[in-house]
């Protein structure tokens, strides 16, 4: 939902994230009219184009109340970690993830790179606290 701008009070789907800017483009909100010359293999004229929002004109909808919200986070029994409406007159309940966002655009390696750390020295024990071995000189 829109919550400042011309457009306030309108609520739309979240097109792109502009992270860089922190801005949002929202489908089908805050239209401006965008002159293009025409060029080769395409024709030009005036035309009308979503215009980025700053994220902080902007906010989730509550899934049972259907009012705006901010966003938190809490960790369930089984250790999974959710998002949950929060703020005054909020009902903590589950807001669930765009589908979008559940797909990763480059996919976690599986492999060991040239970079990681072997797993041996990860595991190695290099101080013991009772003892005081390992201790750096300072």
């Amino acid at each position: 939902m829109i919550i400042r701008g011309k457009d306030k009070g309108e609520t739309g789907l979240v097109k792109r994230v502009i992270r860089s800017q922190n801005r949002v483009i929202v489908e089908g909100k805050n239209l401006v009219k965008k002159h293009i010359k025409q060029g080769q293999g395409h024709e030009g004229g005036i035309f009308s184009v979503e215009a980025p929002l700053h994220v902080s004109n902007v906010q989730v909808i509550d899934p049972v109340t259907r009012k705006p919200c901010k966003v938190g986070i809490k960790f369930l029994e089984d250790g999974s970690k959710v998002r949950v409406s929060r703020g005054i007159g909020a009902s903590e309940s589950i807001i669930p993830r765009p589908d979008i966002l559940k797909i990763r655009s480059t996919p976690r390696p599986t492999i060991v790179g040239p970079k990681d750390t072997p797993m041996d020295l990860v595991l190695e024990k290099t101080y013991d606290a009772k003892s005081g071995v390992g201790m750096p000189d300072l």
